[in-house]
């Protein structure tokens, strides 16, 4: 019966020893913290909201510094957003309204044209990637091929303003130049941001849609007529 009664109190013997008072008991005891999240940092929970939207103000300011600026970096991967693609599909939806093949009927449909285009066009861009083996996520694909719109869109406010003087040769000239000039930087841009994210031996087949998407887009630019 002794030896069950000390099997049920391992620690029974332990009330037996004493601790000397000569023997110093001292130390710090510390309760170990982990590492701060970037989630942590960058909480917007007890952020102002003015703070807020000035963030991502200078966000999308920053990525258009990227566009006008192309080089290989993931900075517009990283902090993907789709807030400038809108900016730039409304103000382009915006600018080309009122063309001379417009009437009272059909000024929504175009509006609706722009949109159609440039977002069903980054799509299958998009899915046409992803098909072909890139690596890049689909928002991804949608951001970086929305921020590249920037030259065309400020190539069409400079053709609106090239029309205010006239719609002769010299007007289609200039508007030529510029139109090939922001076409060629948009794909170059979208290509420098999208090349790592595709199998050296189907760059081509995904650049060849981007170069159709831009073509179309600097088209009704370059057609345009008030």
């Amino acid at each position: 019966m002794a030896s069950v009664e000390e099997a049920s109190r391992p620690f029974a013997g332990l009330s037996d020893v004493s601790i000397s008072e000569e023997i110093p008991v001292e130390g710090d005891i510390t309760v170990p913290v982990g590492p701060s999240t970037r989630d942590d940092e960058f909480s917007t929970l007890d952020e102002p909201v003015k703070e807020t939207i000035l963030r991502d103000l200078r966000a999308v300011g920053n990525k258009f510094i990227h566009v006008l600026y192309p080089k290989r970096s993931s900075a517009l991967l990283r902090d993907w957003d789709l807030w400038g693609p809108l900016l730039l599909c409304v103000t382009l939806a915006l600018l080309l309204q009122g063309g001379a093949a417009d009437s009272d009927d059909q000024g929504g449909p175009q509006f609706a044209e722009v949109f159609v285009i440039i977002w069903f066009g980054s799509i299958v861009i998009t899915l046409n990637s992803k098909l072909l083996g890139g690596t890049i996520s689909f928002f991804q694909s949608l951001c970086v091929l929305g921020y590249c719109i920037m030259p065309l869109t400020v190539a069409l406010i400079v053709c609106r303003i090239v029309l205010l003087s006239g719609s002769g040769k010299v007007s289609f000239a200039v508007r030529l130049a510029v139109v090939t000039a922001s076409f060629g930087w948009s794909t170059f841009a979208s290509t420098a941001f999208l090349a790592d994210s595709q199998l050296s031996n189907r760059k081509a087949l995904v650049v060849y849609p981007v170069f159709l998407f831009y073509f179309v887009i600097g088209w009704m630019i370059l057609t345009f007529s008030p």
